[in-house]
C-alpha cells in the first residue's frame, strides 16, 4: 500500500496547525476593543437603495497617476490634488497639463486653500503642513498636548484664515495602517485647531473612532468630522449657546465615511469608502477573532467591496443624494467628493485619476 496518502494526510495536518499557530500567536500590537455597532441600514430599499447613479462619471485630469485623494479647484479651473508618491500635482480637468506643485515626502490626504493663497495640506506622514508662494513646504503642526500626530487626515480652513481644523485619524496607527485601527476599535482619532497667529494647536475633541473628513458648516457655527470607525458624523459647536459642546450630525451610515465637505450653502457631501462589512460588524463583540482577523489581513486581501458611493446631506443631516455603482470597472474607493459649479468632482485614494459627475444628475431624484 502506497504511503504517498498518509504523507500527504500528516504535511495537510503539520500546514493546519502551522496556520492556527500564526493565527492564534502571532505578536501583534492590536488590541481590539469590544463594541456594538447599530445593525447596518437597509441596501435594498429607503434612502440607500442600491443604485448606479455613478456608472457614468467621467475620468478628468491627469491619467495614470496613483492616489488623487484630496481634490480642489483652483479659481483658473485646474484640479489641485496630493498622490501616493507624495507628490502635490495641479492638472486641467482635460488632462493635457500636469505640473508638480512640491513633494512632501510623506502622503498628501487632505488639502485647503488659505485665503492668503497658501494650499494648507494634512500629511498622512508629515503632519499639517503649508505650501507657501515660492513652492515651499512648511511644517506647521506635528503633535499637541505631548502626542505626535499618526495619521494627520484632513482640513478645512475658515473664512478669516484664522484657524485650520483638522483630524488626526490616529495616534497609534500610521498611513497605510486604517484597516489595522479601524479594526482595532481604540477611540484614539482626534480633532484638532491650529492658529496661524500663534502656531499653537488644541485638541477640539478626542476618543474619535478614527477621525477622517473635515469640514465646517453654515455660517462657521459649527465644525463636522467623520468618524469612519464608528459609521457617522460628529459635530463640535463653535458659535452659540452650544459653544464647545459636541453632537451627532448623523448616525448608523450604511459604509465607512472618508472625505467630507460643504458647497458654502446647503449641502454636504459623503465619500464612502466601501459599504459595510458584515463580517466586521459581527466581530465586533469579540476582540479575539478581531485579533486574528488583523493577523490573517496580512497574509489575504482586504475583503472590501469595491462599490463606488456618495451620499449628500442637507443641513440637517437629512440625506438628500445617493450614489452609487457596484459594476465592473467603477470609480472606487471614492473617497473624496466636492462641488464646483455644474459638477461634482470625485477623489479616490487607489484610482488613476480623478471624476466628476454633472451637478444635476447627482441631485436628480429618481
Amino acid at each position: 500500500m502506497s504511503t504517498r496518502p498518509k504523507k500527504l494526510r500528516h504535511l495537510l495536518f503539520v500546514l493546519f496547525l502551522a496556520v492556527m499557530a500564526f493565527l492564534l500567536l502571532m505578536p501583534t500590537n492590536v488590541q481590539p476593543v469590544n463594541w456594538a455597532p447599530p445593525k447596518a441600514p437597509s441596501m435594498k430599499d429607503g434612502p440607500y437603495a442600491d443604485n448606479q447613479r455613478l456608472k457614468d462619471v467621467q475620468r478628468v485630469g491627469a491619467q495614470g497617476i496613483t492616489g488623487p485623494e484630496a481634490l480642489l479647484l483652483d479659481t483658473q479651473g485646474f484640479l489641485i490634488s496630493g498622490l501616493h508618491d507624495g507628490r502635490v500635482i495641479r492638472t486641467s480637468p482635460d488632462s493635457h497639463t500636469l505640473e508638480v506643485l512640491a513633494n512632501t515626502g510623506g502622503r498628501p490626504l487632505g488639502m485647503a486653500l488659505h485665503p492668503d493663497g497658501r494650499l494648507i495640506i494634512a500629511d498622512g506622514v508629515k503632519g499639517l503642513l503649508a505650501l507657501d508662494a515660492n513652492r515651499q513646504v512648511i511644517t506647521l503642526s506635528t503633535g499637541t498636548n505631548g502626542v505626535p500626530f499618526g495619521f494627520t487626515d484632513d482640513v478645512a480652513v475658515d473664512a478669516s484664515g484664522r484657524y485650520a481644523y483638522f483630524s488626526d485619524a490616529s495616534s497609534r496607527w500610521g498611513y497605510g495602517q486604517d484597516g489595522t485601527a479601524v479594526i482595532e476599535h481604540g477611540g484614539d482619532g482626534r480633532l484638532l485647531r491650529y492658529d496661524f497667529s500663534t502656531g499653537t494647536t488644541e485638541v477640539l475633541l478626542d476618543q474619535l473612532q478614527f477621525a477622517n473628513g473635515v469640514a465646517l458648516g453654515p455660517d462657521e457655527n459649527y465644525v463636522l468630522v467623520n468618524e469612519t470607525g464608528a459609521y457617522r458624523i460628529s459635530r463640535y459647536w463653535l458659535k452659540g449657546e452650544r459653544t464647545g459642546t459636541h453632537d451627532l450630525f448623523i448616525d448608523n451610515l450604511p459604509g465607512l465615511p472618508d472625505n467630507l465637505s460643504f458647497n458654502g450653502r446647503d449641502r454636504f457631501w459623503v465619500a464612502l469608502y466601501s459599504p459595510r462589512n458584515p463580517l466586521l460588524d459581527g466581530f465586533a463583540g469579540y476582540p479575539l477573532l478581531r485579533k486574528v482577523m488583523v493577523r490573517a489581513l496580512m497574509v489575504i486581501p482586504k475583503p472590501i467591496e469595491r462599490k463606488a458611493f456618495v451620499i449628500g446631506l442637507d443641513t440637517d443631516g437629512n440625506v438628500i443624494a445617493n450614489l452609487q455603482d457596484g459594476s465592473a470597472g467603477n470609480y472606487s474607493p471614492v473617497t473624496t467628493a466636492r462641488e464646483y459649479g455644474d459638477w461634482l468632482y470625485l477623489g479616490s485614494l487607489k484610482s488613476t485619476s480623478m471624476a466628476r459627475l454633472p451637478l444635476k444628475q447627482a441631485l436628480a431624484r429618481e
